[in-house]
């Protein structure tokens, strides 16, 4: 399964999500932001490419809808919940990722 990690700036959470996860088995990952200023930006291409998208925050999965409405209608989009608190691969921003992305995995 192709899992796409989503936040503003694709600057803390979603690498660290990208990074805990990117030698998985079973699955591939990526990770964007929303922003104009992101890293990486998402794109329509990221969107197509994932099976799953994971988004930190309900306003990502918001301006994905708005952005991509013609890909987005077709996708999973889960929210995690995960506020803008952390700098990258902070072990608590780790722990409440793995705890939160964990189920997804096993389906």
């Amino acid at each position: 399964m192709n899992l796409l990690f989503v936040c503003s700036r694709n600057q803390w959470r979603s690498p660290t999500a990208e990074a805990i996860y990117k030698n998985h088995p079973f699955h591939q990952v990526r990770s964007a932001g929303t922003k104009p200023s992101a890293r990486v930006r998402v794109t329509a291409k990221l969107i197509d490419w994932a099976d799953l998208i994971l988004v930190m925050e309900k306003r990502h999965a918001q301006r994905l809808n708005q952005q991509f409405p013609q890909e987005m209608a077709s996708k999973d989009c889960d929210v995690l919940d995960i506020p803008d608190d952390y700098g990258f691969m902070d072990p608590e921003l780790m722990e409440m990722l793995e705890i939160a992305i964990e189920p997804y995995l096993n389906e």
